[in-house]
């Protein structure tokens, strides 16, 4: 990401339930934010960080581990996968 924009960019990543690890400076005025996020939470992640980086900013994501869902979100995901399960016997 820009520099100008890491605090952003941190910002975001926050809202998504996300932990920051660590910044590094890539040159360019470039810097490499590193971070662990719920993969629910990055699926439609580059549109979002086009906006925040003008453009600018990429990613790349990789599987880590399992984690619990957080109880104020279990009970979402479970009305979710009920609805996509009613969906499909239609």
């Amino acid at each position: 990401a820009p520099e100008d924009a890491v605090g952003d960019v941190i910002g975001d990543l926050n809202s998504r339930r996300g932990r920051p690890l660590g910044m590094e400076p890539v040159g360019a005025g470039m810097t490499e934010v590193k971070a662990e996020v719920p993969m629910s939470e990055v699926l439609s992640y580059a549109p979002d960080l086009r906006s925040i980086t003008g453009g600018q900013g990429e990613f790349t994501m990789e599987f880590l581990r399992y984690e619990e869902v957080p109880g104020h979100l279990a009970g979402k995901v479970v009305e979710e996968a009920k609805a996509e399960k009613e969906a499909v016997k239609a």
